[in-house]
């Protein structure tokens, strides 16, 4: 079963570690594709920009409006995600444990299986 491990990222939490944390953030996580590439589990990741560089787009009475910003004001936003096939939900929650976002205070890695998917 597919599961996808959603990141969300508070960015004060993140201005408040020190240089060497936030690279060991990143360095974790070359580890953990590293882990999941070969173990077979890895389907993909996407990483993904911070929302002063989104677009949200609504169409009211058939007229298209673009406005810039998130759809949603909060201090964390989604900023990325991985996609992985498991065997069990336990692996899926082992495998987030191992991403360097969940142990930091502030932030955490949800799991949520997929429940429909179209491949291309």
């Amino acid at each position: 079963m597919k599961y996808l491990l959603v990141l969300n990222i508070n960015p004060d939490v993140l201005a408040a570690l020190s240089e060497d944390e936030q690279q060991a953030i990143f360095s974790g996580h070359e580890k953990f594709m590293a882990l999941v590439k070969e173990s077979g589990e890895f389907h993909s990741t996407v990483a993904l920009a911070e929302p002063a560089k989104t677009a949200v787009v609504k169409v009211r009475d058939g007229v298209p409006a673009v406005t810039d910003g998130p759809f949603l004001e909060a201090k964390e936003f989604l900023a990325g995600y991985y996609l992985l096939d498991c065997a069990t939900p336990e692996r899926a929650h082992e495998l987030a444990a191992m991403i360097p976002d969940a142990s930091i205070e502030g932030l955490g890695v949800e799991v949520r299986p997929v429940v429909f998917e179209v491949g291309l």
